[in-house]
């Protein structure tokens, strides 16, 4: 039995097929994408049209191998979402998180920030759906969806809005689980454009006949974990520290209650919905976008070989790497260079140099976080997971390990999948959960323990 696990971040997404054989969780990338945001008429949106047309080309390319998945489900990075009319159709783009719209506009905000941390527990960021919504048009509008649960409208037709996603928006009540209408009410949003929020593992049911007729067959739509890291986190042991590592950087533990402490408001933690109603205490880091930008800026040089010349450079510099000019800058380079400057610290000026700042910065946010979550958890951890494909990036963990004073669980050999991949895998785990391939959570832990200790070869 085979299913279907769409991952879109904010660089590409893929299409894995996974299925469980002799015990193990076998994987097939079936479809890579490109996902980039683009300018329209000034204002920075995702083509949702293309991303959909992958996710097409993706279940496609299931029949042409004979591999007929059981269910299909999509996660993507949080905040951005899809407006309709009354008639169903669109209105306007589905904007990025990284437009320059939302600065600014929480000083706008009709509660205070103590209040709705106490409400919502999320961390404030400028970029949160509250925000967003703040900032726009939202005459005419008659439904909203989070960009997975609109992925999966298109699939089948039915529109629910997933947990882990909901609590993005900075809109949703982290005790009751649900849309918090007094905030909603507070900020003069209809709250008729919010749909019923439902578990991860929901079926919505089967594609639509048009969809069917593309794809060469039919197929069930669960939701998994939609919100990436929470389907990443799906496949980290218990009682762990994490890093689901890519663009972002999200560092925490899994919890089973929220903490809306003013201790915790301060500390910028944010408690995110998770699978089974857990809850994803976390804080997100910048992260690899920052050296994402910079090669850009550079050229023709690959990942590992940043990180090989980081490795070697010559260089005691690192910079804030949560600050605010470094979100969307007009050039990384410049940004980076002038926070250096300002720190009194060596000025990087080649590309080995400019890496090794930005990993430095990195494994020393890591190291406060991991301080910070022990201080008010008032546990110790010893080991962290790294998740994501910056689990791929030797240097950085290395550093890490260094800066953290703990042990480090990331990719083998034989293993890399598992956490390369965690999302997709994360995602897979909530089909096959729904499926009764599984009976529960913790036997699908247990299976990627069993994985890793065996060495298992997923690919």
């Amino acid at each position: 039995m085979y299913f279907l696990a769409v991952d879109i971040g904010a660089s590409g997404g893929r299409c894995i097929l996974g299925w469980v054989e002799n015990g193990a969780i076998k994987l097939e990338e079936v479809h890579r994408f490109v996902n980039e945001i683009i300018n329209k008429n000034g204002v920075l949106c995702w083509d949702t049209d293309a991303l959909f047309s992958e996710i097409i080309t993706g279940m496609k390319k299931c029949a042409e191998i004979g591999k007929i998945p059981e269910s299909v489900g999509i996660d993507t990075w949080g905040v951005d979402y899809v407006l309709f009319d009354g008639k169903n159709n669109i209105l306007g783009d589905a904007v990025s998180y990284r437009d320059s719209r939302t600065e600014n506009i929480d000083a706008k905000a009709p509660i205070s920030d103590t209040e709705l941390y106490t409400r919502t527990g999320i961390q404030k960021m400028p970029i949160n759906t509250i925000y967003q919504l703040m900032s726009d048009n939202l005459s005419g509008a008659k439904k909203l969806l989070m960009l997975p649960d609109y992925f999966h409208y298109r699939l089948c037709g039915v529109a629910k809005t997933e947990y882990t996603i909901a609590t993005t928006s900075g809109l949703v009540s982290a005790n009751a689980r649900d849309w918090d209408d007094e905030i909603i009410e507070k900020c003069g949003f209809p709250r008729d454009i919010f749909c019923e929020i439902v578990p991860p593992g929901t079926s919505l049911g089967e594609l639509l006949p048009e969809i069917q007729k593309i794809v060469g067959y039919n197929c069930r739509v669960v939701l998994p974990a939609a919100h990436d890291t929470a389907s990443a986190v799906v496949t980290v042991p218990d009682d762990t520290l994490f890093i689901s590592s890519g663009t972002w950087s999200l560092m925490g533990i899994e919890r089973d209650a929220p903490d809306c402490s003013e201790q915790s408001r301060s500390k910028n933690f944010t408690n995110e919905g998770g699978y089974n109603f857990r809850y994803r205490y976390l804080k997100n880091i910048m992260g690899l976008w920052l050296l994402q930008c910079v090669k850009k800026e550079l050229g023709d040089f690959s990942f590992q070989e940043l990180s090989d010349m980081a490795e070697s450079a010559n260089i005691e510099a690192a910079i804030n790497a949560n600050d605010s000019r470094l979100f969307a800058p007009k050039s990384m380079t410049r940004a980076i260079q002038t926070l250096c400057a300002e720190a009194g610290c060596p000025t990087p000026k080649t590309p080995a140099e400019l890496a090794a700042v930005i990993y430095n910065s990195l494994a020393k946010s890591y190291a406060q976080t991991a301080s910070e979550l022990e201080q008010i958890t008032g546990r110790t951890f010893d080991k962290i997971c790294i998740v994501g494909g910056g689990s791929k990036a030797k240097y950085l963990n290395k550093l890490t390990e260094e800066y953290c004073k703990k042990s480090i669980i990331t990719a083998s050999l034989l293993t890399e999948a598992l956490f390369t991949e965690a999302t997709a895998v994360g995602n897979l785990i909530a089909q096959m959960i729904t499926a009764k391939i599984f009976p529960s959570l913790t036997a699908a832990r247990n299976c990627i323990k069993n994985c890793i200790l065996n060495k298992s070869s997923i690919y």
